[in-house]
């Protein structure tokens, strides 16, 4: 029987770990599974093998060194058949910094650079490379194929006028403080699958993405190249999200510094870690938590209401610079695939020309792998797409592979 030529890849988000054995070639996944709620009381992994489905919650919050041990030594020895047939391994990279703005294979230079990107992604970079460090340890004979895919690549061509912000140039030139974006491998893939379902051609296609889960952003795509993020120089900008703020005044800051005596480090804790929904619901940073109390529990109302609303303005101001023809608008992630509530608050009133409508009926039972559309008849397209950042990962991985092998 003819080996395989398989993709391991690790997906690792704030509080979640995804990882998937995969042939790029033919899409098929051997092995999946999901760590979720990690750092959290009820923190749990599902599986799937086989089209068998496995599930194990834990007494203990894990953090994400529980779960790769409970990963390597649990599930891939159990499936030594699969994984012995792995001939690389993607990781996904939020944040490339100034120098890495393409996939790339892992090396001490590009692990040297990723680790000087911390500061533009202190909660992801972090935990990234302790997944690479994990696997180069764990996995010597794959050493050099360890390739990472950077979230930041896809927003390389963002004009100037977007990415500057408006403080003294040397800041940028010197330093590198600009916008860069998080999510692009989620974005760039839901921009694929739009141009397939539209029938459009990619450099045709005018559209907005919403990233929507623990972390949240949105990308305005024009032409099929992204000209436009919420998220900026950290993933700390933008929409509203599990724990983090979003967008603030910055004199928030110097009010907690000097009025309230709060130090930076005490600041910083509570924007990325203690603030968004977690913050203003007291309640959890699980939007799926503070959702369930919508209707009973006024914090949960507010939280939901301006997680939706700063996610509608947003929207709006992206419909502006699609040149006055919008293909789509798309929502992905956990939160966006999985909540008609969120996806009906952000449309509400929301117009252009009047052509942008939700019907309530596709919103309220879109089911994944189905009907992709919500919208009603005569209105711009409205698509729930279901992301697969790690199959994006997997043909990356595979292609530059591929390349270094020819050279």
């Amino acid at each position: 029987m003819k080996k395989k030529k398989l993709i391991l890849v690790l997906n690792c988000g704030s509080s979640s770990l995804k990882f998937s054995i995969i042939n790029p070639d033919n899409e098929i996944c051997y092995l999946s599974g999901i760590a979720e709620c990690l750092y959290l009381n009820n923190s749990q992994i599902k599986w799937n093998c086989n089209n068998i489905q496995y599930q194990k919650l834990f007494l203990n919050p894990m953090s994400h060194e529980n779960i790769f041990d409970f990963i390597l030594k649990k599930i891939f020895i159990t499936e030594k058949a699969i994984f012995s047939q792995v001939v690389a391994i993607g990781h996904r990279v939020v944040h490339g910094g100034i120098k890495l703005t393409s996939t790339t294979i892992i090396n001490n230079k590009v692990i040297n650079e990723i680790k000087k990107a911390i500061i533009f992604s202190p909660i992801h970079n972090p935990v990234n490379l302790m997944g690479i460090q994990l696997t180069l340890n764990t996995f010597p004979e794959l050493s050099k194929k360890n390739v990472a895919v950077f979230d930041t690549a896809f927003y390389k061509n963002i004009p100037k006028k977007a990415y500057l912000y408006a403080i003294p140039y040397y800041l940028y030139h010197d330093y590198g403080i600009r916008r860069y974006g998080a999510h692009g491998i989620s974005h760039q893939y839901v921009m694929y699958q739009t141009s397939v379902i539209l029938n459009k051609k990619i450099n045709q296609l005018n559209m907005i993405s919403c990233h929507l889960g623990n972390g949240s952003s949105v990308s305005a795509i024009y032409k099929g190249i992204c000209v436009d993020t919420s998220m900026g120089l950290t993933p700390l900008e933008g929409l509203v999200m599990g724990t983090r703020s979003g967008d603030i005044d910055p004199s928030i800051i110097f009010f907690m510094y000097k009025k309230l005596k709060i130090s930076i480090n005490e600041i910083n804790t509570i924007l990325t870690f203690k603030s968004g929904l977690l913050g203003l619901s007291n309640i959890s940073s699980d939007f799926r938590d503070v959702e369930s109390q919508y209707y009973i529990n006024k914090k949960a109302k507010y939280a939901v209401d301006v997680f939706c609303y700063r996610l509608k303005k947003y929207i709006s101001s992206y419909i502006s610079l699609m040149n006055g023809v919008l293909d789509g608008i798309v929502f992905t992630g956990g939160i966006g695939e999985n909540s008609p509530l969120v996806r009906k608050l952000s449309i509400d009133n929301l117009s252009l020309m009047g052509l942008i409508s939700i019907d309530e009926e596709k919103n309220n039972n879109f089911k994944k792998q189905k009907n992709h559309f919500i919208n009603t008849n005569g209105s711009i397209p409205i698509l729930v797409i279901p992301t697969n950042e790690e199959l994006a990962i997997a043909k990356k991985t595979k292609k530059c592979i591929n390349v270094q092998s020819i050279q």
